[in-house]
């Protein structure tokens, strides 16, 4: 597309939003900033600076002519403001989409599914910063906006950069010709029930990751996951697909006698990887899976990989005290995601949970809790949350007085365990506030 004086509406700012505008103003585009709250000085001086029209978020808006939308994925694809937006067959795209447009081609690994995303696209990177250096990037949800890595490495100039990209379901709604060249769904399970509007929905979402892949591309399919299974049949993929499994042997990637196996070829030794959990068996079978298709050798996946420690916030270790480990999973915003934590412990963990209510049915948690000695509930729906699962838990209101109680009943051998299975805007801005609060807490003891 063609942007230079096209009247363009980006919806919510954020920091996507203003890489977006960055670029859209270097195109030439008229721009127009549609925010629900009012922009800092600063931010707001640079907007007014280069002609930005700042507007709130009234229904009003909407009813302008606008020639494209770009929407912050926070903003939910079931919101009046984008229903408004449909009715009127206005194009929306997230920057996400915009940032892939306007850039020579590069090679983006893409990587999107419920849960592991954040550490699985970490570790690519790390991957393949080894191999290529200062041509390596990462980006998408895990942080960076896609257009601000364009901005920083003069992407719209430069062609052949490697960009692994975590990508979530809302940015994938609007995606029209993004195009990665490995792409993967780590695994379904619900979640974003409250922006989606069903889970069909959601997993649908999802599937938009391989929608333009052809057939030089590689799409990495997880043989273990059932529902991936029915939604790769309902959505085929035209492209190439590579199987990984924890379970079988018969697919491309898989374990034996202590090794991660590609193409039949022993690539990495198990006692490389210092992450506990099966979970991160799988996503360290995923990023190695792509580096092999990328070619770096296994030299540099071995070095790579023993000298990885993990991601922030995902059962993250904080700390031991009197025997006491205590350990920061505040990316466990769904349940599935708590699960995987519970099943990385064998024994005595006590189980914080809470935060803002998405409704999320605790059924199949409960069958997950054989190594938790206690829970705890706190925030908006850590009564709801904690009672669906258990008869007897301890309540309170905040995540402060949910590690006292933490402390008082835990004994040497135990494990405190923040996965509270839902998101943190009841109490913070973001999950990430949540567990850097949990950590000051906890390192204050």
């Amino acid at each position: 597309m063609e942007y230079k004086n096209k009247k363009v509406l980006v919806v919510g700012l954020a920091r996507s939003g203003m890489a977006a505008i960055k670029i859209l103003h270097k195109l030439g585009a008229q721009i127009t900033l549609s925010e629900k709250k009012e922009p800092n000085q600063k931010e707001k001086e640079y907007l007014e600076s280069i002609g930005v029209e700042i507007l709130n978020q009234d229904m009003s808006v909407f009813e302008r002519d606008f020639d494209l939308v770009i929407k912050n994925p926070g903003v939910p694809p079931v919101s009046p403001i984008v229903r408004k937006l449909e009715e009127r067959k206005i194009p929306i795209i997230t920057e996400i989409e915009l940032a892939y447009q306007v850039s020579k081609p590069q090679h983006y690994i893409a990587i999107t599914g419920t849960n592991g995303k954040t550490t699985t696209t970490a570790l690519m990177y790390e991957l393949l910063k080894t191999a290529f250096k200062e041509k390596a990037h990462v980006g998408g949800n895990i942080g960076t906006p896609l257009c601000e890595l364009v901005l920083e490495h003069d992407l719209m100039e430069e062609e052949g950069h490697y960009i692994s990209l975590e990508i979530s379901n809302h940015q994938l709604v609007d995606i029209d010709v993004f195009r990665p060249e490995i792409a993967v769904i780590i695994n379904l399970t619900p979640d974003h029930l409250e922006t989606m509007g069903s889970l069909d929905a959601y997993y649908k979402s999802k599937t938009e990751v391989y929608r333009n892949m052809k057939d030089d591309d590689v799409f990495l399919c997880n043989a273990d996951d059932a529902v991936l299974k029915e939604y790769t049949e309902k959505y085929p993929v035209h492209c190439q697909i590579r199987s990984f499994s924890l379970e079988s042997q018969n697919t491309f990637s898989f374990l034996k006698d202590g090794y991660i196996f590609i193409d039949d070829e022993a690539v990495l030794p198990l006692n490389s990887i210092s992450l506990v959990g099966k979970h991160n068996i799988q996503n360290v079978m995923i990023a190695v899976t792509a580096a092999k298709l990328l070619g770096i050798s296994n030299e540099d996946i071995v070095k790579t990989i023993e000298a990885f420690k993990g991601v922030e916030h995902r059962i993250e270790f904080v700390r031991e005290r009197n025997g006491v480990r205590y350990y920061n999973d505040s990316k466990g915003t769904n349940t599935d995601a708590t699960i995987t934590a519970l099943n990385s412990f064998e024994k005595g963990v006590i189980l914080l949970v809470g935060g803002y209510e998405k409704g999320l049915d605790m059924t199949e948690m409960r069958k997950h809790l054989g190594c938790v000695k206690k829970i705890i509930g706190f925030g908006q729906s850590g009564r709801r949350i904690a009672f669906d699962l258990c008869e007897d838990p301890i309540i309170v209101t905040t995540l402060d007085e949910a590690v006292r109680e933490a402390e008082n009943l835990a004994v040497a051998g135990d494990t405190v365990l923040l996965s509270p299975t839902t998101s943190s805007f009841d109490q913070y801005s973001g999950y990430e506030e949540r567990g850097r609060h949990f950590k000051e807490i906890v390192n204050a003891l």
